[in-house]
């Protein structure tokens, strides 16, 4: 902070009340865990802004090298300011005295100045911001992580999103290492994140990973994929893989789940264990049926969602993470697709084309060259064209 008001003007002058005020207000939004929840509102970032100016009133300033010619400036001295002064130069009203460093009268800061300072601020926090998370300070982050699932068995979303915000370079040097196979990758990542056996932390990992500065990402998304889906049912009718669409909402998820790989085929054909190849995302269970056994008998290590009476389960390979009510069947194919992203795994052949669509139509993820099969090519021209019409 020091720093940043001897680079703003030649004659250096101590943060007055207005800039701590801003440099408090900016920790908070940095770090969340700093703010004085019991506060009134507003006055949330005081504790802070009290400790800056104890820690300000313990720094001497650095003693310049005299030439022949001493600087005969009149020297700093301390002052004690009423508690009526007080009142009037702090925010909050406080009527304790406060010992601060003398100020000439042009050193009190004006609006247009502490504006200038936020943005120096601002701008040089957003350059920096990414390079002072060294490898170091994310493994600390990591660690303090695990800590807080080890006393909750739920800890806060908020906390546990902004400790995967800041350690997300290092959590995929590991995810992406060659030294874990892809049929080990999900065992591995959940038994170091468990928080991914949340839906709302995977859907919050394919947001750092397409768009991170994007906090409307989730919300666009379900928008994107409810005009996909609308289209779509048209599209299966046209295609005669799918009949009209039925009352029953659930009955008529699945029934257009199941349609999908018909609409966007891929030329390779699912293993015969599976039969057709939308169980490569869904199975539902019949009557007597074990959901744990039907995974294990599953010859796919991908994502699935396996539709009970009551709910759904998530689960990749043989392995459940998560349920969820059987009512949002609708959009758990988003589920799916944000498995493949955060746990970093390869579109199973039988519907890599329909995966590859919905990564470019609903993710807006680009594609590479390489996987822009024929088949993808000619779903991709059938479908725009159907849409343009």
């Amino acid at each position: 902070m020091i720093s940043i008001k001897r680079a703003a003007r030649d004659g250096f002058q101590y943060p007055c009340t207005r800039e701590l005020t801003v440099m408090a207000t900016r920790l908070i939004e940095y770090y969340p865990m700093l703010r004085d929840k019991s506060a009134a509102s507003g006055a949330e970032w005081e504790p802070v802004k009290k400790q800056l100016l104890k820690r300000l009133q313990n720094v001497t300033t650095p003693k310049k090298k005299q030439g022949a010619t001493p600087s005969r400036k009149r020297p700093r001295s301390l002052s004690f300011q009423s508690s009526q002064e007080t009142s009037t130069d702090e925010t909050d009203g406080s009527t304790s005295s406060t010992v601060i460093l003398e100020r000439s009268p042009h050193s009190r800061c004006s609006t247009s100045e502490v504006e200038e300072l936020d943005v120096k601020y601002r701008n040089s926090h957003r350059t920096t911001s990414e390079t002072t998370e060294s490898l170091q300070n994310q493994a600390r982050h990591y660690k303090t992580l695990q800590e807080m699932y080890k006393t909750k068995a739920r800890p806060n979303r908020k906390d546990v999103s902004q400790f995967l915000d800041l350690e997300f370079q290092v959590r995929w040097a590991f995810i992406d290492s060659d030294s874990i196979k892809e049929q080990d990758r999900p065992t591995k990542i959940l038994q170091a994140y468990p928080c991914f056996r949340e839906l709302d932390h995977i859907m919050d990992e394919l947001r750092r990973i397409l768009d991170r500065g994007n906090s409307h990402f989730i919300p666009d998304l379900k928008t994107r994929w409810g005009t996909f889906y609308e289209k779509a049912q048209f599209y299966a009718v046209f295609k005669k893989v799918m009949k009209a669409p039925q009352q029953d909402k659930v009955k008529h998820s699945l029934a257009m789940i199941k349609a999908l790989p018909d609409m966007f085929p891929s030329p390779v054909a699912p293993p015969k264990k599976l039969g057709h190849a939308s169980e490569a995302m869904f199975h539902v269970l019949e009557s007597k049926e074990d959901p744990n056994t039907s995974l294990q008998m599953r010859p796919l290590l991908s994502p699935v969602v396996i539709v009970c009476k009551t709910n759904c389960l998530l689960a990749i390979g043989t392995m459940p993470v998560v349920t969820f009510p059987k009512e949002d069947i609708y959009v758990s194919v988003m589920y799916l697709m944000a498995c493949y992203y955060a746990f970093h795994l390869t579109y199973p052949k039988c519907i890599a084309t329909l995966l590859s669509v919905l990564q470019t139509e609903v993710l807006l993820d680009t594609i590479h060259d390489k996987d822009m099969t024929s088949s993808y090519k000619k779903s991709m021209i059938e479908w725009k064209k159907f849409i343009t019409d």
